[in-house]
């Protein structure tokens, strides 16, 4: 039985919070470094376990690496892995399997990857289908459509048009991409990865290939297009410095909003890659103040949060804590475009409305949507967390609504903020 954490009813919020590395530059610049020319030293690397599981994959996979806490030397391969052979355990880190995937079977090599059993039911197929386009021997050891896989010695060709869809998971179009400089005839042929579906959550590719430029591959973009070109090859940046989690920042700024404020994040502010500051204006236009820095972004309360309806296809990750926010406004606030919630770590929202209804709240689901309304008496609730980091992250902040909050299997947030709960603590009065 998981054990539960109290927190005790919070009557606001106020102080200053030093953001952990963001997950998805730290698992991005992670595999390009160690698939560079060259030796990069990463700055701010996350200390998590999405992080943790794609630096043991690598060094199985043959990379050096030396870690000294948020610092990390990775000695690069020149684009291709010196172990040919490895089994991979990567548990519920998405942005390593998508991305180790796709890196191994354009290789080419006798790879076996697989995770947690939750892991084994988020989707995978559209990546494989572009991955066998381009001719790579990828092969389900379970149900079609999702992992654990088997990887053969085939690899992949560069060159041409690939089809791949873009509604499921931005993850699969960033994993592709940062795999075509390692395929067969790369040095020879450009490459077009062409969607056939709207892309979701565009500010992570854009991440994405932001990166794959700071490693010397420009991608050329079109309408719907993304261009490698011929002769593209990773070669390290020397030194790279991870920025603050933008998506962890969510819950920092809405406590401001909600608890009065002032509460600051330090580690990302306005020249960020993350399309998750957006969340920031958001909540400005809920009418919350916000502040924003070259290296900070601060929240209070201003002259209440209103509601209305929000399209988070570009936050799917910091929508969220709107949800809970919602709890604390003058209006429903109806969040649109969410279908990706469903395959997260959990279906995020089948169990955001049942742990909303244990608090009391009045609320809406539908297949890509889900509205809250306003909550005028907060009722304690035990809220189950799923082995989801972000439930528990976003429900402690009911705490501010005056009963208290008992959050179960804290410890899932290590995935990606392992100090989140004492953070917290730490701004709470």
């Amino acid at each position: 039985m998981a054990i539960g954490l109290d927190i005790p009813p919070i009557a606001a919020m106020c102080g200053t919070v030093a953001l952990p590395g963001s997950k998805s530059i730290s698992n991005r610049t992670l595999l390009l470094a160690a698939l560079a020319d060259g030796t990069t030293t990463l700055e701010g690397l996350l200390e998590a376990d999405d992080t943790a599981r794609m630096r043991e994959a690598l060094a199985l996979l043959g990379v050096r690496l030396d870690a000294n806490g948020a610092e990390c030397r990775v000695e690069g391969t020149g684009g291709a892995f010196p172990k040919k052979r490895a089994e991979l355990f990567l548990g519920n880190a998405g942005t390593a399997v998508r991305p180790l995937v796709a890196a191994l079977a354009m290789q080419g090599g006798e790879y076996r990857v697989g995770g947690v059993p939750r892991m084994h039911e988020r989707p995978i197929g559209d990546l494989v289908d572009a991955l066998r386009h381009l001719g790579c021997d990828v092969r389900y050891l379970g149900n079609d459509g999702y992992p654990p896989l088997a990887i053969g010695d085939a690899g992949g060709r560069a060159g041409g048009r690939v089809p791949i869809r873009g509604d499921v998971s931005s993850q699969f179009l960033s994993a592709l991409l940062m795999a075509l400089p390692l395929g067969a005839g790369s040095d020879r042929t450009s490459t077009v990865v062409e969607l056939t579906s709207p892309l979701i959550s565009r500010p992570y590719v854009d991440i994405t290939t932001r990166l794959m430029r700071r490693f010397g591959v420009d991608v050329a973009t079109g309408d719907g297009t993304f261009e490698v070109p011929a002769g593209a090859r990773y070669r390290s940046p020397g030194t790279l410095h991870v920025e603050g989690d933008a998506s962890s920042a969510s819950y920092f700024l809405a406590a401001g909003a909600i608890g009065g404020g002032p509460v600051r994040v330090t580690g990302v502010g306005g020249d960020s890659i993350q399309g998750d500051v957006a969340f920031a204006g958001v909540l400005s236009g809920l009418g919350a103040d916000i502040r924003i820095g070259n290296d900070f972004i601060e929240a209070r309360s201003g002259r209440g949060l209103d509601g209305g309806t929000i399209d988070c296809i570009a936050i799917p990750d910091a929508a969220m804590t709107l949800a809970i926010v919602a709890l604390f406004a003058r209006a429903p606030i109806r969040l649109v475009n969410i279908g990706s919630w469903r395959v997260k770590e959990t279906d995020r929202i089948a169990a955001m409305a049942s742990e909303l209804a244990k608090l009391g709240a009045t609320l809406v689901a539908g297949s890509d949507w889900l509205e809250v309304a306003p909550l005028a008496t907060f009722r304690h609730a035990a809220i189950d967390t799923y082995d989801d980091h972000r439930m528990a992250m976003c429900f402690a902040l009911v705490a501010l609504g005056g009963a208290g909050v008992t959050i179960n299997d804290p410890g899932c947030v290590r995935k990606t903020f392992p100090g989140y709960f004492d953070a917290l603590r730490s701004i709470s009065k």
